[in-house]
This record gives C-alpha cells, structure tokens and sequence, in this order.
C-alpha cells in the first residue's frame, strides 16, 4: 500500500485544518497589538475555560508538566512527603512529584479501568501522605467520589491530572473541579490541543489561585518583587488565541471521537480483544482508544502491513523507566499486564467512521490469520 494511504495514528495538520482561517485571523491580531505574554488572550482563554468547567479560577501556564509542579508547589509540602499516584501513567505524572521534592507512592490500577484502584490507595497511605494524585487515563474518569472521601478522611489534597481527559466527566461532573487543583495539558494531540506547549490549573480556591499567578511569574506578584520561589510558566499569548478558537468546538471534537469509539467497540469481537470500559457513571472523551491482547506487537506489526498505524501508551511503566527504576522495590504487576497488552488505535477528529470500522474490521480479521 502507498504510504499516502495509510490511515495514519494522527496527523496535525489534517487534525487543525477545520480551524485553519481562524487561526490565521488570530495570528494576525497577534502581530497588531504587539502584545505576546499575560495579555488579554490569556486573560480571556482563562476566563471561558474556568466558565466551561464552572469553576471561578483557570491560571494558563506553559505545559502541563508545569500545570502539575506548581499545582503540588502551591501548598509548601515539605520535602520527602508523599504523594499517592497510579503506577499506570505517563512520566510526566511522577517527574512532578519528584520535582517538588516529594515521593511519589505507586497504586497499582484496576485492571478494567486502567485507573488507580481506590479500593488500594488507604493501605499505602502513612503519616508523610500529603496528598492524592488521580491520573484520569486515556480521556476516562477516576472513580472521584471514593478519592474525595479518602482525602477528607485524611485531610489529604488533591491534584488531578486531566492531561489527557479534556471535557470528561464523572456522575455528570467534569474532571478537573472535584479536587483542589485540576492540571490540564494543551499538548498538540489532545483533544483540546494548542499548536505548541501549553497548559493551565484549575481551582475554585482564591488564595491558591493568586499564589498560582505569582509562582507560574518568577514568584512575583507586583513586578520586580518576588513573594514566593517560583518558575518562568507563563502560557502564550498567541497559544492562548489558538486555545480560545478551538475550545469553542471542544464538544464537538468529542462527540466525533465518541462516535468513532462507537464503532471500534461494537464493531471489534470482545471476545478476542479486551475493549474499553463503558460505565454509566463516566462520560469518556477518548483522548487514546486501547486494545489490550497477548498479541500486541504481531497485531501492532499485522495492521501496519495493511496500512493502519497503531501507537504503544505506553510501553514500559515508569517503575520500569532507567531514570527511576531505583524509587521502587515492588512490583506492580496490574501496570505491567496493562503495558505489556495495551494498543491505541486511530482516532483523532479528522479520521472517519468509514476508516475506523476498516480498521476494526482488519482486527477481527488477525485472529483467523
């Protein structure tokens, strides 16, 4: 097959095409008012994005990584206090941890959810816990109700990370307003994607969220006058444009994500394949559509030859990862089935239901080969 008729894993240029024109008018104001950081694009992506969620604070900074570390650094934990987050993750997660100095303490997830099993988190709580990290994996949400009431029987925080979950919801509520901080990443690929790096927190709390627009500015609230130790994490005034226009259609994008999901799950043979979870009291956005099997790189090497790129989220779990290896002496066998097993699948706002049912329809057809 033609390389040009791949159904490709994802594409920025096609996935960004539909928003094309009003990107460039954006640009073009951008270059009018001369005005590049903490202007009013920022204040206003700000704005609607805390109204989208209901909530009174959304502070942009540059990343979601930095989203995480100044949503841990903003409540002064001493250090080596721990933090209780899944061992199924992307690193990003735990490099927050360990750059504010903390610990990070692994849960393993559930093997259905591939979120952190709460049933789990109480035994690995101790007298450092200081807070709780959930990671709403793949575009699902956390089961919050448990996590909120082991936080309040501990008086610990809670820091979300809804990097990969814009828009996802909860019994009707959305991720990123059930705890005390909500970080989000604007990465290129997400759902609500910038055209570069970008993120921002979410709070309902005013004193954490005048702290947070100090320490994402070198700490300084009034200029030249530094309060706290903070980080150079302002968002952009030009990504904060690009982020305004597509927010406006974010619910579209996932509905046409779901509509895709839609197809891969009542189109793949369960009884082959472990699909997704659908539970009732999630609304799922679909940021990564996984398969789990046995089979993963012969599936993986098979839908590649009839022109289907697939991707790994992710192939080794940060327990496993060189650079951290030494933290744990566990094993987290849950994490490890999960990434052993796990492929995503096409699905990004610009592929088709006529693509993804060919690609569903050459999954089911692997296990005759």
């Amino acid at each position: 097959m033609n390389r040009t008729d791949y159904i490709e894993y994802e594409n920025l240029q096609k996935l960004n095409a539909p928003f094309i024109e009003e990107y460039k008018q954006a640009l073009e104001g951008f270059f009018s008012r001369g005005w590049y950081i903490l202007g009013e694009q920022v204040e206003n992506f700000e704005e609607e994005f805390a109204r989208y969620h209901n909530v009174k604070h959304c502070i942009g900074v540059a990343n979601g990584l930095d989203a995480l570390i100044l949503g841990l650094k903003v409540f002064d934990f001493k250090a080596g206090d721990e933090v209780i987050v899944p061992s199924d993750t992307y690193i990003a997660t735990i490099l927050s941890i360990l750059s504010c100095g903390l610990k990070p303490v692994l849960v393993e997830p559930s093997i259905v959810s591939y979120n952190i099993n709460t049933e789990l988190i109480e035994s690995k709580i101790t007298s450092r816990t200081v807070a709780i990290m959930p990671v709403h994996l793949y575009g699902k949400s956390c089961e919050m109700d448990s996590i909120l009431e082991i936080a309040k029987k501990y008086g610990l925080k809670i820091v979300e990370d809804c990097a990969q979950a814009h828009g996802a919801k909860y019994k009707n509520k959305l991720v990123g307003t059930s705890g005390d901080i909500g970080a989000f990443s604007f990465y290129p690929t997400k759902n609500l994607g910038a055209l570069g790096d970008a993120g921002a927190i979410l709070t309902d709390n005013d004193e954490l969220a005048d702290k947070l627009k100090a320490l994402r500015n070198y700490g300084s609230e009034k200029k030249y006058f530094n309060k706290y130790i903070g980080l150079n994490s302002r968002l952009d005034e030009m990504q904060a444009a690009f982020l305004r226009i597509k927010l406006r259609s974010l619910n579209k994008i996932i509905l046409h994500k779901r509509a895709l999901a839609g197809v891969y799950l009542t189109t793949i043979n369960e009884n082959n394949f472990i699909l997704p979870q659908v539970n009732e009291d999630c609304f799922d956005v679909y940021h990564i559509f996984n398969i789990r099997t046995t089979k993963r790189d012969k599936l993986k090497d098979y839908l590649l030859e009839n022109g289907v790129v697939t991707e790994i989220h992710y192939p080794l779990p940060p327990h496993k990862q060189e650079a951290y290896a030494h933290l744990w002496n566990e094993s987290f066998p849950v994490s490890e089935e999960i990434h052993n097993s796990t492929l995503s699948l096409p699905i990004s706002y610009f592929h088709t239901t006529t693509q993804v049912k060919l690609v569903a329809e050459l999954i089911n057809n692997f296990v005759s080969k």
